[in-house]
C-alpha cells in the first residue's frame, strides 16, 4: 500500500472456476483498510470470464478509485469490447523498444523519429506523459491521410524509456534532409518534392473545427515579444499580426526537411502533431527559422539538426521560396522574406526568452526585428495555390454497370482509415442499395450523372449520394411490414429499409436542382 492505494496482483485466469475465490482474496487484502483507492495489476493476467468481469463491477462499486494496469493485447480487448474501458481507467501494457543506437531520420517540436528495423520507425516524444499527445497526432494524422496528404498512420504504441512511441512502417524511408546530406546531386529534385508537397497541403480546405487556427498560438507569442520591444515597434507587430487573413487552408506547423520522407519511390510527410490551419506566412516562418533563424550566429546548429551544412540550408530555403512562388524576381522575393523574417525574429525572440537560449542570440534576432518593423506594413502576401481535387469525390454515370466502380472508390476510403470489417460490409450493402436505386429510377427513362462523396473522422464515415434526377425522398416511403409472410408482402421497399437499419444516420434534401441522401456510420 502506498499513498492510500493499494495495489493488488491478478494472475493467470479468473473465471468462473475461481472467481469467487479470487474476489474472496482481493477483498481480505482490502480487510482494515478503510477508504482507500485500488490499483489492480493485470501484467500477468492472461484471460477474464464474465464471472471475473462481474467481481471487478463489484469492486468498482466498492472502491470508485479502482484503475486497472498492465492488461495486455488480448485481455484489453475484453474490457474494451464490454465497456470497462468506459467506465474505468484501464491502461494497456506496452512493449518496450530501445532506439539506443537506431538512426534519427526525422525530427520535429516535441520528439524525434527513430528507425528500429527495415520495415518499421518509432516517433518517441519529449513529454514523459505522452499518451494523449499520441491520440491526438494519431487523430490528426489520419484527417490528414482522408483529405488527400500522404502520410504514415501510427499501428502501435510503445514504450520507450520513460515516455512512450509511435511505431509507423516506413520502409526504407529517407528524410530529404538525409538526401540533401548524402546525395547533393538531387538538390533541385529535393526542393520541387518539397515544394510540389507543401502546396497539396496548402491547397486542402480543412472541415470546420477539425483543426486549431495556428494564428492564436504565434499571436500569443507576439503580444510577448510586444513587451520588449520599443512601444511603437511592438504596437505595429501586433496590429500587422492581428490583420493577417484567417484562413481553413491546411498548415503543417512543423515543415522541414526531416519531416519529409522518401519512402521506396512515394514522398510522405510525418510529424503531424503541429497540423493547423491559417495563412501561409506560418509556415513559412517555421521554415525560415529551421534552415536560418536558429542556426543565425552558429553554423553548427543547422549541421547537427538537419545533417547538413549552413551553405546548403540557406540555399535550400532560398530556392524553396522561389518555387513556392514560382517567381525569380529579386525584388518580390526579398518584400515577401522580410515579412517572413519579421515573423519569425519575432517567434524566435519569444521562443529564446521562454527557453533561456543564450542572451547574445536573443539579442541578435531583437536586433534583426527592430530593423526589420519600419521597413515592413503588412505580413500578408498573395500567393496562388490551386485547391486541391477532392480525391474522395466520384462522378460517374448512373449505372448499375458502374457498380463495381463506386464500391471500389468507397473501399478504398474505408481502408484508408482502418475501417473494420464489420462496419465496411454493412457500409457496402447501403452504398449497393442506394446507388442501384438512382441508376434505376432517377433519371429514367434517360440517363445521367450520380456523383458519390466519402468523408470522416477517427470515427464516422459519411457517405453523400447526389443526382439531378427526378425529386425523390426515399425516406418517405412507409417501410415494409416484416412481420408478414412472403406471400403477403409488397415486392420492394427492403432496400431503403435495410439502410436506415445498418446506417447510423440518414437524411435527405433537395438543393439546388439536386437529390441529396447522406448516409453516416459509426466506425
Amino acid at each position: 500500500m502506498t499513498d492510500n492505494i493499494v495495489k493488488i496482483v491478478l494472475t493467470g485466469r479468473i473465471d468462473s472456476g475461481n472467481a469467487a475465490q479470487t474476489e474472496q482474496n482481493i477483498l481480505s487484502q482490502l480487510a482494515g483498510k478503510g477508504n482507500v483507492a485500488i490499483r489492480l495489476d493485470a501484467s500477468d493476467l492472461t484471460y477474464i470470464s464474465s464471472a471475473g468481469l462481474r467481481v471487478i463491477l463489484r469492486l468498482k462499486k466498492l472502491c470508485p478509485e479502482l484503475t486497472i494496469s498492465g492488461v495486455n493485447s488480448e485481455v484489453y480487448e475484453i474490457f474494451e469490447m464490454t465497456g470497462f474501458t468506459e467506465m474505468m481507467t484501464v491502461e494497456k501494457a506496452y512493449r518496450v523498444v530501445s532506439v539506443e543506437g537506431c538512426e534519427v531520420i526525422g525530427e520535429g517540436a516535441n520528439g524525434k523519429v527513430y528507425r528500429i528495423d527495415g520495415d518499421n520507425v518509432v516517433k518517441t516524444y519529449k513529454n514523459a506523459d505522452a499518451l494523449s499527445e499520441i491520440q491526438h497526432e494519431r487523430e490528426v494524422a489520419r484527417l490528414a491521410l482522408i483529405l488527400g496528404v500522404p502520410t504514415a498512420i501510427s499501428y502501435d504504441v510503445v514504450k520507450v524509456g520513460n515516455s512512450y512511441g509511435s511505431v509507423f512502417e516506413l520502409l526504407n524511408a529517407k528524410s530529404f534532409s538525409k538526401l540533401l546530406a548524402n546525395e547533393p546531386e538531387r538538390f533541385d529534385w529535393c526542393v520541387s518534392e518539397y515544394i510540389k508537397m507543401l502546396k497539396k497541403i496548402h491547397g486542402i480546405t480543412v472541415p470546420d473545427g477539425k483543426l486549431p487556427p495556428i494564428k492564436d498560438k504565434v499571436f500569443k507569442a507576439v503580444q510577448r515579444t510586444k513587451d520588449i520591444l520599443p512601444e511603437d515597434l511592438g504596437e505595429k507587430l501586433v496590429r500587422m499580426t492581428e490583420a493577417i487573413p484567417e484562413s481553413d487552408r491546411m498548415i503543417h506547423g512543423d515543415y522541414h526537411t526531416k519531416n519529409i520522407v522518401l519512402a521506396g519511390d512515394e514522398v510522405l510527410v510525418i510529424d503531424m502533431d503541429t497540423l493547423s490551419v491559417g495563412h501561409p506566412i506560418f509556415d513559412l516562418m517555421r521554415m525560415y527559422n529551421s534552415y536560418i533563424g536558429y542556426s543565425e550566429n552558429d553554423p553548427a546548429v543547422i549541421l547537427k539538426f538537419q545533417g547538413f551544412d549552413q551553405k546548403t540550408a540557406r540555399r535550400f530555403w532560398q530556392e524553396s521560396l522561389k518555387a513556392y512562388f514560382n517567381t525569380q524576381d529579386e525584388e518580390d522575393l526579398k518584400t515577401i522574406e522580410d515579412k517572413v523574417r519579421c515573423l519569425s525574429y519575432a517567434y524566435l525572440t519569444d521562443w529564446g526568452n521562454r527557453h533561456q537560449a543564450e542572451p547574445d542570440l536573443i539579442a541578435l534576432w531583437k536586433e534583426r526585428l527592430i530593423a526589420l518593423l519600419p521597413q515592413v506594413d503588412s505580413l500578408s502576401f498573395d500567393v496562388t495555390i490551386e485547391e486541391e481535387s477532392n480525391p474522395n469525390e466520384l462522378e460517374v454515370d448512373a449505372s448499375v454497370d458502374n457498380m463495381q466502380t463506386v464500391l471500389d472508390f468507397v473501399d478504398s476510403f474505408l481502408a484508408s482509415v482502418a475501417c473494420p470489417v464489420k462496419p465496411q460490409m454493412q457500409i457496402d450493402l447501403a452504398v449497393e442499395e442506394i446507388f442501384v436505386n438512382i441508376a434505376r429510377y432517377a433519371y429514367a427513362p434517360n440517363q445521367g450523372k450520380a456523383t458519390v462523396k466519402v468523408s470522416g473522422d477517427p470515427a464516422t464515415v459519411t457517405i453523400t449520394f447526389m443526382d439531378r434526377g427526378i425529386p425523390y425522398d426515399p425516406l418517405k416511403k412507409q417501410d415494409p411490414d416484416v412481420t408478414l409472410s412472403a406471400e403477403a408482402r409488397e415486392i420492394g421497399g427492403l432496400g431503403i429499409f435495410m439502410t436506415k437499419k445498418i446506417m447510423d444516420d440518414v437524411s435527405y434534401e433537395y438543393k439546388n436542382g439536386q437529390n441529396i441522401l447522406t448516409l453516416k456510420k459509426k466506425i
